[in-house]
Order: structure tokens, then sequence, then C-alpha cells
């Protein structure tokens, strides 16, 4: 296996906050969240599901209960309606709807801002539990999804199987100042350029940085 690239990380992420990439309206709902369990709910909906879905159906969603003392009174059918055709949308809405409660009634309607915390929520992982520290409560957080994963890969920065391998080598080499906001960075990057098939390496702004350059 070859072994991981040394990149100038900080050119790296100002030359990808100076090229404006278009955010997806769901990344942007995102960024707005402040509200640690509307993250978490919106993160749930978006497991498995493409933005274009997953933005109005957030929307829809929100319409019905936005803290969890009020979705856990929504019936599964009308939360299932609200967030139709999200993927899973029934498991989803009995999800929700049980975290909710367990959220109101055993923790004093107030979520976990840990990660381990949060991984015992049934159907919530590594990904979900460190967006919400991040763009809920503000900790210093890496939330690796499929573009992450990939882009960091094909830089080269690192060499990882699956992106809870990323999380980890990404904690031992990214500067802890840019935690928050790389998942932003690199979604957005990875839904205009570098896509998994065909990515538009013509238009990179990062592309001296990748491994193939190097």
């Amino acid at each position: 296996m070859m072994k991981a690239q040394e990149i100038d990380i900080h050119k790296l992420v100002e030359k990808l906050k100076d090229a404006n990439q278009r955010k997806s309206d769901f990344v942007c709902l995102m960024d707005s969240f402040n509200d640690p369990y509307l993250v978490l709910i919106a993160c749930i909906l978006s497991l498995r599901t493409n933005d274009r879905t997953t933005y109005p159906a957030t929307l829809r969603m929100l319409e019905l209960a936005k803290n969890p003392k009020e979705m856990k009174n929504i019936t599964v059918k009308d939360l299932a309606k609200a967030i139709y055709p999200v993927g899973f949308y029934e498991n989803k809405a009995k999800q929700i709807i049980e975290l909710s409660r367990i959220i109101d009634e055993e923790l004093g309607g107030k979520v976990p801002d840990e990660i381990e915390e949060l991984c015992k929520f049934n159907g919530v992982g590594r990904k979900t539990a460190n967006l919400v520290l991040s763009r809920g409560f503000n900790k210093p957080a890496i939330c690796v999804d499929v573009h992450v994963h990939r882009i960091f890969n094909r830089l080269g920065y690192v060499k990882t199987k699956n992106p809870e391998e990323t999380e980890f080598a990404l904690r031992e080499k990214l500067p802890k100042k840019y935690w928050i906001d790389i998942n932003t960075l690199m979604v957005t990057h990875g839904q205009n350029v570098c896509k998994p098939i065909k990515p538009n390496c013509s238009e990179c702004p990062i592309e001296e940085f990748c491994a193939k350059k190097i």
C-alpha cells in the first residue's frame, strides 16, 4: 500500500474556501442549525439519501415538530408520510420518534455531547455523532462521510479503507482548527467537482495537491 502524502493542508483549505463552490440546500440548512437535536434528526434523514430528497423532507418534518417533546407525540404514520421518499422512511420515522422520547423523558430534553453516548441511540453511528458535536455543540469533531473519505484518499493525504479509518487518521493528522469545517468543504467539493465517477479535475481548485500531481 502506498504511503500517505504530505500536503500543505493550510493552503489546500484556503483554496477550497476561496473557490466559493455552491453548497447544496441541505448542506446550507445543516450549517444554519445550532440546535444539537435538529442536527441529529436531520442527519438521520440524510443517511443513504441524496440531498435533493433530504432537504425538502427535513423542512416537512420540521413543520410537524422542532423539539423532542413535540416529536415524541407525532405518529409514525404522520412522520413517515412527511419524510417520504427518503430512504427507509418508515424505519427512520420510528427511530426519530423513539430517540425523541428518550431525550425528553430520560435525558431531561438534552442531547448528549459525547460520541459514545450519541452512538447508544439506535441507528446513530460515528458520522452522525461527530456532526452533532461539530454543528450542534461547536466542539472539535471530524464528520467523515463518503465525500470526506473519497477526497482525502484521492489526494493521498490518508490511505484508508473506510470512513471510520479515515476519521481516526484525520484525528492524528488534520489540524484541529479545521475539524468542524472540513465536512462542509469536502462535501461541497465532492458534489460539485470531485465526484465519485468522472471527477471534474480540470475545474478542481486543489488539483495541484492531488496524488497524481505529486
